[in-house]
């Protein structure tokens, strides 16, 4: 990987980034102290997936979630007008 100073990376941009463009990347120094690394942007990290079970504890789920409100559900299938609803239709 080739390092580059400063002056000379903003005297030559076009050239490096077409070099980067190809696929190859380098650092940027300043009086040779490495300050950033110029890589192509489908070299950058991989996008992080999804973590199973990364809320552990978090939060509960209440024993009953599968049956919670079952009888409201019902009662909205069933076509008959709702107990609890002001507005009727």
């Amino acid at each position: 990987m080739d390092t580059v100073n400063i002056h000379d990376s903003k005297t030559h941009l076009s050239r490096l980034l077409e070099k980067v463009a190809r696929g190859e990347s380098f650092i940027i120094a300043e009086a040779g102290k490495p300050m950033a690394k110029v890589v192509p942007l489908d070299a950058s990290e991989k996008q992080s997936h999804r973590r199973i079970g990364f809320m552990v504890g978090e939060f509960t789920t209440p024993d009953d979630f599968d049956s919670m409100a079952a009888a409201e559900i019902e009662e909205l299938f069933s076509g008959k007008p709702l107990s609890y609803c002001s507005i009727r239709m």
